[in-house]
């Protein structure tokens, strides 16, 4: 981070409620836009123009500075994004994403470096997604803990219904001048909002929404949901409820734990209307008000039941046993994720066989292995990944055994390879047992 962008994080910091008035010189300033070249990765898709990194980079300092000065008298129109479907469970088309061009993708940065540092002051510790030095695993550790450490007995989880698509850009615009003194900001990213989606060689206006793909997309999607969700829950719902109550969020995900079940279902009837009046719905079928905690499992099995559990950020979080028979919140990998991740392990094994070596694909496969592990390998879920590990090397001993009439390698030879590359073991890579830190006070 530049000096001039700390400046802007510490007067932040400081002055909680002060709204920015001068903060577009950033944007232009050619050594800001020529960092923002370097940072970007060549390797990503291109927008409708087909230019690259490396096309761009040709001439970089006579781009930057005509980018500069288009910025500067604000003659600089952002293109059409290029629309692209990626693979999305439980949908034939997939999930829709909008690919800027790559001197668009300079200005994305650009603004997101100099909007972060005012935001990050300002988001609520309940928000994760997309943000710096937080992640998932920073999630679903706080909730394992409030949950098992706090008086939680009830939890609903919800989902909004198409949010990227749905952003409101008169609401999004009011929300940013709340910080945001700056109207040639503003205007740039209205600019950004409307620019356009190019499907099927057509360009579509943007009436709504802020595409995923974006650069900025991220930041404002949590700016949005910030002043919509996370401000009223931590100052209506929480200081109007009578027990406990604790809220967390990342991107359009979010759980709400309650002490009592009228004010769980209360927070869902509010939550309808209060989306509502931004533009946004509730996703109905994901959305679920549930007994889980301390009581849930024993109160289930008077009822004749199987407790209750849910599905947030790629786990199934169930109400389990320690082993001395006292409540812990567990963790395993979800149907959906697992098999997906399977189902997508197997399409690469199917294609690389006809063009990767045998080494090669080992060591790349071992890579897909690691990168699933590095996230699912978590407290509890050891069996769920030793189950992933055993799929994942059968799957690829049959396909790359298929790279030729002849077998490449018997079962015994297979596993020796393995070795040979360091085939990874379902060692526990993140821990999230919720009793740790009360083991480490003690």
């Amino acid at each position: 981070m530049s000096t001039d962008l700390k400046r802007i994080r510490e007067k932040a910091c400081r002055e909680r409620n002060i709204v920015f008035t001068s903060l577009y010189h950033h944007v232009t300033d050619i050594d800001n836009l020529r960092d923002c070249y370097e940072a970007l990765d060549g390797k990503k898709a291109v927008g409708e123009d087909g230019v690259t990194k490396e096309d761009y980079g040709k001439h970089l300092e006579e781009n930057l500075m005509d980018l500069s000065l288009r910025l500067k008298r604000m003659g600089y129109k952002p293109a059409p994004k290029r629309r692209v479907y990626i693979p999305k469970p439980g949908s034939e088309k997939g999930r829709p994403l909008g690919i800027s061009n790559f001197e668009d993708k300079i200005v994305e940065l650009a603004v997101k470096r100099v909007l972060e540092p005012i935001y990050e002051e300002a988001f609520m510790d309940s928000s994760y997604g997309y943000r710096p030095e937080l992640s998932q695993h920073d999630c679903l550790d706080k909730i394992g803990r409030i949950v098992q450490q706090k008086r939680v007995n009830y939890i609903v989880e919800a989902d909004i219904k198409g949010f990227f698509d749905k952003v409101n850009h008169e609401w999004m615009v009011k929300f940013l001048k709340h910080r945001i003194g700056d109207p040639r900001i503003i205007r740039l990213i209205i600019r950004m909002l409307k620019g356009g989606i190019l499907e099927d060689g057509l360009v579509k206006a943007s009436e709504s929404g802020t595409p995923q793909g974006s650069i900025l997309s991220p930041l404002l999607s949590n700016i949005y949901l910030h002043y919509v969700l996370d401000l009223w829950f931590e100052y209506k719902i929480k200081k109007q409820a009578r027990g406990e109550s604790y809220y967390f969020r990342f991107a359009d995900d979010f759980l709400a734990c309650f002490q009592y079940k009228n004010e769980a279902e209360d927070f869902m009837k509010r939550l309808v209307d209060r989306l509502e009046g931004f533009n946004l719905e509730v996703a109905q079928e994901k959305t679920q008000c549930i007994e889980f905690g301390r009581y849930a499992r024993e109160n289930a099995k008077k009822r004749g039941e199987k407790p209750k559990e849910f599905i947030f950020l790629g786990f199934k979080h169930y109400c389990g046993k320690t082993k001395n028979g006292y409540f812990k919140i567990k963790r395993s990998t979800s149907g959906k994720k697992f098999h997906k991740s399977l189902e997508e392990f197997t399409n690469w094994a199917r294609k690389s066989k006809n063009y990767l070596t045998k080494g090669e694909m080992l060591r790349k496969a071992k890579e897909k292995v690691t990168g699933h592990l590095n996230y699912y390998a978590i407290t509890d879920n050891s069996e769920r990944c030793s189950t992933y590990i055993y799929h994942a090397t059968r799957i690829l001993l049959k396909w790359i055994n298929r790279k030729s009439q002849r077998k490449a390698y018997t079962w015994n030879g297979f596993r020796q390879a393995l070795e040979h590359v360091g085939w990874p073991k379902p060692n526990i890579r993140k821990d999230l047992n919720p009793f740790r830190f009360v083991e480490e006070a003690s």
